[in-house]
């Protein structure tokens, strides 16, 4: 257990971004797996709408720190060029 006053409501705040954190990065999941559902499915305009709707909460995990730059750049390119291939 902390002993200071100061490592104790960070150890609380860290305790309640890690829960808003995990929501954010499963939300991000669901969003992909629309995506992929769609490609699977071989559905081109379903693929293409869940895609632009996907975009932006991979772009906002990566501003919100929940996934690294390079790592959101890599999903969205990968996810583009699958959706891109069905067309």
């Amino acid at each position: 257990m902390a002993n200071h006053k100061s490592a104790q409501t960070r150890i609380r705040r860290n305790d309640r971004r890690a829960v808003i954190n995990n929501n954010r990065r499963s939300r991000i999941r669901t969003f992909i797996k629309k995506v992929e559902a769609a490609l699977l499915e071989g559905n081109a305009k379903e693929a293409q709408e869940a895609l632009r709707v996907a975009q932006p909460e991979i772009q906002r995990g990566v501003a919100k720190g929940i996934m690294h730059k390079n790592t959101g750049a890599r999903k969205l390119s990968r996810l583009s060029a699958r959706v891109k291939a069905i067309k």
